[in-house]
């Protein structure tokens, strides 16, 4: 049986899977590697530390699949999944001449504040589907020419080359200088109509005399890699795209209409459209998947924090012990008490887009538990997706088809049902966890025309799922939500 090595290269750790020609998850090895905060809103890692991370991911993968007696010579190819708008720059050598600036960093508020200024939203969000915010690659990569003379100087001579993380991975691997449409949707500087670099774009963000990555499908031939030796023959890699490109179709977003939630340290709410949608209630406009004759769009909301608010009840405000303690206690009591949580711990993205704004904890009185608190802090999240929905139904012109989660918080069980009874939908959620990493697989058999495209959808429909089905929306719940949109 053939199997691929699917590369889930994350923001906190870069995994190797091994996956069957019938999607089974045959080994897995995560190594994590440091993020830096070199000062206030800085975010930042070394990519060379990233490069380390995905070998070593590589080498226990193959390590352990091996020793549960499997033959190494029936992976045939490669495929990556990764982190989005995290980039960086480097020399015609491959050096990097810049840590890679990830995607959370909001070094360049003022440069989005300055672009606003200029009238420029328009007209950005015209070519590229997206937004002016610190989350982009572009306004990053706008404060670095105008923060460091010497990168400036450099990319003017033409001696640059930028990447994002895909784009890294291939120049290390390959040699081959590449991005696909996902991750290109993502760096403000691609036409999302021509599917090529906007020459307007170009202006705006000063990347004159910079090298940009060829633009291919996500599928395809994207050269070979013996990983450092891991393997006795370089195998193809064949296919590249962003991780929540990838968890659409590991997820089974295949028509318009179809949603995949991803509910990690942040999410990810992703609507394949069909053709491109012009957003006019704060989603973004990115490619949901392609591939050679075909290409699929998205709408995009933004929850910054998802998980992390989660984390922050637990280590900061020490009001529960574990994740696992929160749907308890949550339902130790029937509603929030009034209380609205606002998680703005890095402001509040899509459809509000308040990015400057703080996190709050609202309607707190004498009779206000901890309970309540952790009880409004769960509904958060699922009040922030009712309103990513609803705005991308009246962008679209019609009501979702169902929804489809992975991630952390999909452990919940109250979440899930909230949302489903919120959204009056359908929740499921694959029992394997690892819907980027199984959609960057498939994509990368259909690359390797092991598959065909029937095949990997039949695939994953087939999936096991457990399923969440809407129930009654009670008052109190609605009264909460009311109060959620009237303090938003």
């Amino acid at each position: 049986m053939e199997h691929i090595i699917t590369i889930d290269q994350g923001t906190s750790g870069s995994k190797a899977m091994i996956i069957s020609v019938k999607g089974e998850i045959v080994s897995s090895y995560t190594c994590p590697f440091p993020v830096y905060y070199p000062q206030p809103g800085f975010v930042e890692q070394n990519g060379n530390e990233i490069i380390s991370s995905v070998i070593s991911a590589v080498q226990q993968a193959v390590a352990h699949f091996e020793a549960a007696g499997n033959a190494k010579s029936s992976i045939v190819a490669a495929s990556i999944s990764n982190q989005r708008e995290s980039f960086l720059l480097w020399d015609v050598s491959g050096t990097p001449l810049t840590p890679v600036i990830v995607w959370q960093c909001k070094r360049s508020i003022d440069v989005c504040s300055n672009l606003r200024k200029q009238g420029l939203d328009h007209s950005i969000n015209h070519v590229t589907g997206l937004m002016i915010d610190p989350y982009f690659s572009g306004t990053k990569l706008l404060w670095l020419i105008e923060n460091n003379p010497d990168i400036s100087s450099k990319i003017k001579s033409g001696s640059v080359y930028f990447g994002t993380i895909d784009t890294w991975l291939l120049r290390k691997l390959t040699g081959i200088y590449a991005t696909d449409h996902s991750n290109a949707s993502r760096t403000l500087f691609m036409d999302l109509d021509k599917l090529l670099w906007s020459p307007e774009m170009g202006d705006i963000f000063r990347t004159q005399g910079l090298n940009l990555p060829e633009i291919h499908p996500s599928t395809g031939y994207f050269g070979a890699s013996n990983f450092a030796g891991v393997f006795d023959k370089p195998i193809p890699i064949t296919a590249i795209i962003g991780d929540s490109h990838a968890a659409c179709f590991g997820e089974g977003c295949f028509s318009p209409g179809t949603v995949k939630a991803t509910m990690g340290t942040g999410s990810s709410v992703v609507m394949n459209t069909g053709k491109r949608a012009h957003s006019q209630h704060g989603m973004v406009s990115a490619i949901c998947w392609s591939m050679e004759g075909r290409v699929d769009y998205a709408l995009e909301g933004v929850i910054v924090s998802c998980g992390s608010t989660i984390t922050w009840v637990q280590e900061k405000l020490k009001a529960v012990d574990s994740p696992a303690s929160f749907d308890v206690m949550a339902e130790s009591v029937p509603d929030s008490g009034g209380v609205t949580f606002v998680p703005a711990f890095s402001g509040l993205g899509g459809p509000y887009w308040q990015m400057d704004r703080k996190a709050e904890i609202l309607g707190i009185t004498f009779g206000t538990e901890a309970a309540h608190i952790v009880r409004a802090a769960m509904e958060s999240y699922p009040f922030q997706l009712k309103d990513v929905i609803n705005a991308m139904e009246k962008d679209r012109g019609a009501a979702l088809q169902w929804i489809r989660a992975n991630g952390g918080i999909t452990r919940s069980r109250l979440s899930m049902q909230i949302i489903a009874d919120l959204l009056k939908t359908e929740v499921r959620i694959d029992k394997r966890h690892e819907a980027s990493a199984l959609g960057a697989a498939m994509l990368g058999f259909i690359g390797k025309k092991t598959l065909s495209f029937s095949d990997a959808e039949r695939l994953i429909q087939s999936a096991p799922y457990d399923v969440y089905k809407a129930g009654q929306v009670d008052k109190s719940m609605e009264a909460s939500y009311q109060l959620w949109k009237k303090r938003i």
